[in-house]
């Protein structure tokens, strides 16, 4: 009786990977969200950062500073709340680069490169994670701000709208974040890289002080900066004064930067990782 030789199945072929869709990217980034949102368990001191200093700055500004600038400390809590919460959100977004440059060097985006995903799932979740603690440090802004007798004009409505604004424009500084961490070499790189920036970008705005009490040559460039037009937009909202023109600059400038950086830090990724 003649042996029966199986012939191979039709797939022992090389496989080839499934072409990833739009909706696939969108639901592998929404899990990576999950897992960066998880790692607060294991580092607790990332909230507790990223909730001290907001506290810390309007204690200061507040009440130290206060009398001298302003009339009265409340007239000047009233001008700077808005302020403290685009100064701290803007300035926490060098975290998003930090945390990128950390995770490549340790290894892990390599792993995330053998598994099915797309391959831009991984800077996604690693950007939506940040702005979910992002909005940690609005909420904390905010409750510190009524815990010292800060009453907004605009009322609910108008507070939503301003965290609304900020974190829109935070999400369009993170990809910048993001590029310039996976364009440097160490976390400590990027974060001495980012304060340099940063620094001028959240003080030489009207974070702080009105534009018109600051020197020409400064004033030029503060109400140019893009921080001047978020934080104009933020006052308009919470006093509920006019803001279509800060906010009209606020959205273009989000779009710019949005436009600008979401494909170089794509394509910085896919070359990193």
């Amino acid at each position: 009786m003649s042996a029966v030789t199986e012939a191979p199945p039709a797939d022992r072929g090389p496989h080839l990977a499934k072409k990833i869709n739009p909706v696939s990217t969108v639901r592998h980034g929404m899990l990576l969200t999950w897992r960066s949102l998880l790692k607060i368990k294991s580092n607790p001191e990332e909230v507790l950062g990223l909730t001290f200093m907001p506290i810390m700055f309007v204690t200061l500004f507040v009440f130290i500073f206060g009398q001298a600038i302003s009339s009265s400390w409340q007239d000047y809590r009233d001008f700077i709340i808005p302020g403290i919460t685009a100064q701290s959100v803007i300035f926490a977004t060098i975290g998003t680069g930090v945390a990128l440059n950390t995770d490549i060097e340790k290894g892990i985006f390599d792993r995330f490169r053998s598994l099915p995903i797309a391959r831009s799932a991984p800077l996604i979740g690693a950007i939506l994670g940040d702005m979910v603690r992002y909005l940690l440090t609005v909420i904390v802004v905010l409750l510190v701000g009524f815990a010292i007798g800060f009453r907004p004009g605009g009322g609910f409505f108008g507070v939503v709208g301003a965290a609304a604004v900020v974190m829109l424009f935070a999400f369009s500084l993170c990809w910048l974040s993001a590029f310039v961490g996976l364009l440097l070499r160490t976390p400590m790189a990027v974060n001495i890289f980012g304060s340099i920036w940063m620094f001028p970008l959240t003080f030489g705005a009207s974070t702080f002080v009105p534009t018109e009490r600051m020197p020409d040559w400064v004033r030029v460039f503060a109400e140019n900066n893009p921080v001047t037009h978020v934080t104009n937009t933020m006052r308009g909202m919470m006093d509920g004064t006019p803001f279509a023109e800060p906010l009209l600059w606020t959205l273009a400038w989000t779009v710019v930067i949005t436009g600008v950086f979401f494909p170089l830090a794509t394509r910085a990724y896919r070359r990193r990782s």
